[in-house]
């Protein structure tokens, strides 16, 4: 009875009150269209810097001080927007403790991604990266799989066929990658079922990842903010990646040797992405933030051809317009998508 009252109270438009909440889906769109298309700019300018960086420069610094550094500024920068939003009478102190209090759901996320780095580092240590590249394309369906699972959404035929043209364009648009990589998987002399094995589970837990931290950010009984959701994140996240740095011994120049105003660039974007991924969760869901980062893989080859002369053929232009020919059909289908996991009340506003 709730949500058909509440259906025929958005619909009305006879008050000003009315065509004030009749706007609210529009306002919801316009900012679930800008939050994805500025993670879609971010995740480009980051891999195209990152190749500048490393494969033009030459630069030397270790990139796990690039993602550690990241991670102080999101808990820094998650601080201040915090500060900002206290609740009545209670100091920004007390609420830190809180939140580091009830940090292990965040923690826990942090460890999945801090797996998924190590297994994606044994994976690519036993088979070629034109494997890997395959196998990473299926991120797209486990995400939309444990969607269906854990949050009970329903897709449409239409939407399963646009995420599964969406897979195959990409593997396609990759084709340079995995055909160059041939020569080099015939010499690699490691232990192939470890290596795909290692692979499967890594996109396996990213989608599984994907869908946690859109259920706890969307249903979670406490309802926290999603700047305190990122400080918790970048908190958990900080000893794994510093354990990651202490391992590598700091690269090849010792530790926070070789850096330059692009590796400061990097850990700003590094910090901007992770930002804007829960964000875009946020006001989207995890199907559409990964909508997002697949066309940034085609924006990013684009803008690697114009200006560090990277390869673009007949085949990943066909690749490229299939990528975005699906994308619309997956956004663009009239299909609602059905949930039977409802949100607990709270404010909406609050982020």
């Amino acid at each position: 009875m709730e949500k058909t009252m509440v259906s025929i109270d958005l619909n009305k438009n006879t008050s000003h009150g009315g065509k004030s909440k009749a706007r609210l889906p529009y306002l919801f769109s316009s900012i679930k269209l800008a939050v994805l298309v500025v993670l879609c700019l971010q995740n480009s300018l980051f891999t195209v810097l990152r190749r500048y960086s490393q494969g033009v420069l030459k630069e030397t610094y270790s990139k796990h001080e690039v993602l550690l550094i990241g991670e102080v500024i999101k808990i820094v920068y998650s601080i201040y927007q915090i500060s900002h939003v206290l609740p009545d009478n209670q100091t920004l102190h007390v609420r830190l403790n809180y939140l580091f209090q009830k940090s292990w759901k965040m923690f826990f996320l942090a460890v999945l991604y801090g797996g998924m780095n190590i297994l994606s580092f044994v994976a690519l240590r036993n088979i070629g990266a034109g494997v890997f590249t395959i196998f990473a394309q299926c991120k797209i369906l486990t995400t939309a799989t444990f969607s269906t699972l854990l949050l009970g959404r329903k897709y449409s035929a239409g939407k399963w066929r646009a995420l599964i043209g969406l897979m195959l364009g990409v593997l396609m648009f990759s084709e340079p990658i995995w055909n160059n990589a041939k020569s080099f998987e015939t010499e690699t002399e490691g232990n192939q079922m470890l290596g795909t094995a290692a692979v499967i589970i890594e996109v396996t837990l990213s989608g599984f990842a994907s869908i946690y931290f859109e259920k706890v950010i969307k249903t979670d009984q406490e309802q926290l903010g999603i700047w305190e959701r990122n400080f918790q994140l970048a908190l958990g996240s900080f000893p794994i990646y510093l354990m990651f740095m202490l391992h590598s011994g700091g690269g090849d120049v010792g530790y926070f040797g070789g850096w330059s105003i692009v590796a400061v660039a990097l850990s700003i974007l590094g910090a901007a992405g992770g930002l804007l991924v829960a964000l875009s969760i946020k006001h989207g869901d995890s199907i559409l933030k990964t909508l997002a980062t697949t066309g940034a893989i085609i924006l990013s080859s684009i803008l690697d051809y114009f200006f560090l002369g990277g390869p673009l053929s007949a085949i990943m232009i066909i690749a490229g317009a299939q990528v975005v020919i699906n994308i619309c059909n997956y956004t663009f289908d009239p299909t609602p998508t059905v949930e039977s996991v409802v949100p607990p009340k709270g404010d909406p506003e609050r982020i």
